[in-house]
């Protein structure tokens, strides 16, 4: 069976040849793929790694809080009852660290967050591509404007939620910490 492309891999292509398709000038066509579409790549990759980490994070503390309470009620005697005392403190040290950085990192939050953006972004496209919704017009020349100002106005959007819910939570811990 022959190699098949990754999703990412064929988005970018197909996304990429609809781009070309279009009756727009170069430098417009060439604004798409720098700006529209180099971000709808980012963040669909975005949104996959923080999935993948909040994923695996959480994965470790459920199944590890399940553990450490069956560990701790074993009653073994000998060299078992060491090795399930070691193991206790160990899963109890990886269920507080793997919550600790994914309340650190959001990840959760950032995969949902990208997910939501990428996908206005593409439903954005896809309008323009079609010329539909706010962009009804006889040609992809007239609408291009819009489309541009609609990704400007997501991507903006993207920039203020972060730097309200990010740099503004490290802020005000911060902030704590000097009151104290």
């Amino acid at each position: 069976m022959p190699d098949q492309p990754s999703y990412r891999d064929w988005l970018k292509k197909d996304l990429g040849s609809l781009i070309d398709s279009l009756s727009l000038t170069d430098l417009q066509k060439r604004f798409l793929h720098s700006r529209w579409l180099d971000q709808v790549m980012w963040m669909e990759a975005s949104a996959n790694k923080a999935r993948s980490r909040y994923y695996a994070l959480r994965m470790v503390t459920i199944i590890g809080g399940v553990l450490v309470p069956a560990l701790i009620s074993v009653n073994i005697a000998g060299t078992a009852a060491d090795f399930i005392k070691w193991s206790t403190i160990f899963i109890s040290l990886l269920v507080g660290m793997s919550a600790a950085i994914e309340e650190f990192f959001h990840f959760g939050e950032r995969w949902r967050h990208y997910r939501r953006n990428v996908e206005s972004l593409k439903t954005t496209g896809w309008l323009f591509f079609q010329l539909s919704g706010p962009f009804n017009a006889a040609t992809h020349s007239e609408a291009y404007r819009a489309f541009a100002s609609q990704v400007e106005e997501i991507l903006q959007q993207d920039v203020n939620v972060y730097i309200s819910k990010v740099v503004r939570k490290a802020s005000d811990k911060k902030g704590d910490n000097q009151e104290e």
